[in-house]
């Protein structure tokens, strides 16, 4: 039996792929961004990527032509944060990471410290640190739990792909033996916070993401809508390999628009 839906009420939305490619506002994105704010819809745009914080993010798609609020935007650092002030309020943290990640935990009142803290917590950087890993692993084996925000093995750089948060847990599991506890896509925790911050219910909400092994696994995980766009990573002849399905397949963003 079919889950009967209420209308779209609100909407989160992946960034890159859906959004913009590669700096470039894809085509329907501002109508779409409009188009929420214009029926008052509260939605987010979410990203896994933990570098940069909501205002370094609100800058870099305005360069692009996209007007998003820094208040609307939720990144896997945030999650990570609001994930640990909910498992250990006031807790300590040793940060492999950039202004996103360091930002966000501070703000949530850890302190950040190399000190028989009470996590590690690894996230995604321009310039991974062997000594910082090295730290990281020792840490880890005297008994802090590992906290990754977010698998993915590999991110974009003009020169190609470079090691991400996902290959540099590998190195520490590998090392310690100790598993990290990822938040961000496909974990379903991602989005569950992400719909707390904007009071949102599953029944009402959709998830519009460009990837089925991320987005939308977690969309339907967390038992939201859920919007396949195909200027991203998955291509239509993708979607039949996978044991879901999403709620529907849509060329672009464009086609999104009138669904608000």
């Amino acid at each position: 039996m079919s889950l009967e839906r209420r209308p779209a009420e609100c909407w989160l939305t992946d960034m890159d792929g859906v959004l913009v490619h590669e700096g470039n506002a894809l085509p329907g994105a501002a109508d779409f961004l409009a188009r929420l704010q214009e029926q008052g819809r509260r939605f987010l745009v979410l990203t896994n990527n933990s570098i940069f914080t909501p205002r370094d993010l609100a800058a870099r798609l305005a360069r692009s032509g996209l007007a998003v609020p820094e208040e609307s935007i939720w990144t896997s650092a945030l999650a990570t944060a609001d994930f640990l002030s909910g498992q250990l309020p006031g807790g300590s943290a040793y940060v492999i990471g950039e202004a996103g990640l360091t930002t966000a935990l501070y703000e949530a009142g850890y302190t950040l410290t190399d000190t028989d803290p009470d996590y590690v917590v690894l996230g995604e950087t321009r310039t991974y640190s062997f000594e910082a890993i090295t730290r990281a692993i020792r840490l880890v084996g005297l008994g802090a739990r590992f906290i990754a925000t977010n698998p993915d093995v590999t991110g974009p750089s003009p020169e190609g792909p470079l090691p991400a948060t996902g290959s540099v847990a590998a190195m520490i599991t590998k090392a310690t033996g100790a598993e990290p506890y990822f938040v961000g896509k496909p974990n379903p925790m991602m989005f569950r916070s992400a719909m707390n911050r904007i009071s949102a219910h599953s029944e009402s909400t959709v998830m519009i993401g460009d990837r089925m092994d991320t987005d939308v696994v977690a969309g339907i995980e967390a038992g939201l809508d859920t919007i396949l766009v195909l200027t991203g990573s998955t291509r239509a002849s993708d979607v039949s390999r996978f044991p879901f399905r999403p709620g529907r397949v849509l060329d672009s963003i464009a086609d999104v628009v009138d669904l608000v």
